[in-house]
């Protein structure tokens, strides 16, 4: 998978992704997310801990990982690491994670097009033939 992501962002012109021997469980900043949300500060938050992952090839379950990331954001770092276990944000990592599973969401990226659907990174083709297929306009 790691091969096939590299090529793919190479594709885009995006070089240097770093490799990771297992996908992280992201629940934890999910949670953060979510208080950067409540903050005004989801998409820094985001940006950093995208950044942190695939670029720096760091591990976005650990503590000081969240923490450099909600820093970055403009968030206070023992805030958002208080965050997690916040029965409120965990409240809504769990409603969104039940929300793709009943819209049939069985990986990330998930593309949904009328009855159509894509998983995974996928060239424009793909998704140039589902739009077609779904008898889209192009603007």
């Amino acid at each position: 998978m790691a091969e096939y992501l590299a090529r793919f962002a190479a594709s885009f012109g995006v070089r240097g992704l770093a490799a990771h021997d297992r996908i992280p469980n992201t629940r934890r900043a999910l949670a953060i997310a979510e208080f950067a949300r409540d903050q005004g500060r989801l998409h820094p938050f985001r940006r950093a801990a995208m950044e942190a992952y695939w670029r720096g090839g760091r591990d976005v379950e650990e503590d000081g990982v969240l923490a450099d990331c909600a820093r970055e954001a403009g968030l206070d770092p023992a805030a958002a690491l208080a965050a997690v276990g916040d029965p409120a944000y965990r409240a809504r990592v769990d409603a969104m994670g039940a929300e793709a599973r009943r819209a049939g969401v069985t990986g990330i990226p998930t593309f949904v097009m009328g009855r159509h659907r894509i998983v995974g990174c996928q060239p424009y083709e793909a998704l140039a033939a589902m739009a077609e297929a779904e008898k889209a306009q192009p603007r």
